[in-house]
């Protein structure tokens, strides 16, 4: 069971420390939720799950860690507003499918964004996904 009331100061910590370090307030932001599972089929199960409720899926990878099991870890990705409310929302879409998988939420991350930036770093359209791209989902 994960505890809402210390994501969301988790939350509020992140985005405050973006904005006094400069990022744009205004800006629209790439919300990584990382999760990670023991069982590829399962992972696969629950992507497709959050890939049903709108989220994009990044390539899954299978990580070793220090005692040499494999885990697969991959990110459920959204662009929206920087707004704790709008995080908090999503991970009280995402936890109880996190939970029923098996799988482990290992937080949320996302990126700076220049508000003195020439050009849109994602393209000329602004869009971090691509239309092309809405038909598939990547899990290999």
């Amino acid at each position: 069971m994960y505890n809402l009331e210390q994501l969301q100061a988790e939350t509020n910590e992140i985005i405050q420390n973006l904005l006094k370090d400069g990022s744009d307030p205004d800006a629209l932001y790439i919300i990584e939720h990382h999760v990670a599972h023991r069982d590829f089929d399962k992972l696969e199960k629950l992507v497709v799950d959050a890939y049903k409720l709108g989220y994009e899926i990044s390539e899954a990878e299978e990580v070793e860690e220090e005692n040499g099991k494999v885990i697969f870890v991959c990110d459920i990705v959204s662009e929206i507003n920087l707004n704790a409310d709008l995080i908090t929302a999503q991970q009280k879409e995402l936890l109880p499918l996190i939970q029923k998988a098996g799988a482990e939420y290992e937080g949320w991350g996302t990126y700076f964004e220049d508000p003195n930036a020439d050009e849109d770093e994602y393209g000329d359209d602004g869009e971090f996904f691509d239309d092309e791209d809405d038909d598939e989902l990547n899990l290999h």
